[in-house]
C-alpha cells in the first residue's frame, strides 16, 4: 500500500508565493520520479513539472522560470515551489508519484491566485 500526500495549497495574490510538498509512504522499493499535475475547472488535467531520481527536471511552459520543482530522497519528498502566480495558476494540484514502475495520485490541493 503506497500513500501520497500532498500540502500546501491555499489563496493567494496574484504576484504571491506558494509551496506545494508531497510525499509518499507505504511499502515499494524505489521512487523512479515524481511530478505534478494541475486541473482547473473545464479543463484537461496538466504537466505541471515533474522530476526524476536523479534529479532531472522537465517543467511546462506556462511556468518557466516561476516554479521550481525540488526533492529530499530521503524523505520521499518534493517540492514546488511556485513563484509569482498569476491568477490563470488557479487549479486543483495533484501530485504523481512512480514507484516500483507504478504511478500513485494524490488527492488534490487547491491552489486559488486571486488577481
Amino acid at each position: 500500500q503506497v500513500q501520497v500526500v500532498e500540502s500546501g495549497g491555499g489563496l493567494v495574490q496574484a504576484g504571491g508565493s506558494l509551496k506545494l510538498s508531497c510525499t509518499l509512504s507505504g511499502s515499494f522499493f524505489s521512487i523512479n520520479g515524481m511530478g505534478w499535475y494541475r486541473q482547473a475547472p473545464g479543463k484537461q488535467r496538466e504537466l505541471v513539472a515533474a522530476i526524476t531520481r536523479g534529479g532531472s527536471t522537465n517543467y511546462a511552459d506556462s511556468v518557466k522560470g516561476r516554479f521550481t520543482i525540488s526533492r529530499d530522497n530521503a524523505k520521499n519528498t518534493k517540492y514546488l515551489q511556485m513563484n509569482s502566480l498569476k491568477p490563470e495558476d488557479t487549479a486543483v494540484y495533484f501530485c504523481k508519484g512512480t514507484a516500483d514502475g507504478r504511478d500513485y495520485w494524490g488527492q488534490g490541493t487547491q491552489v486559488t491566485v486571486s488577481s
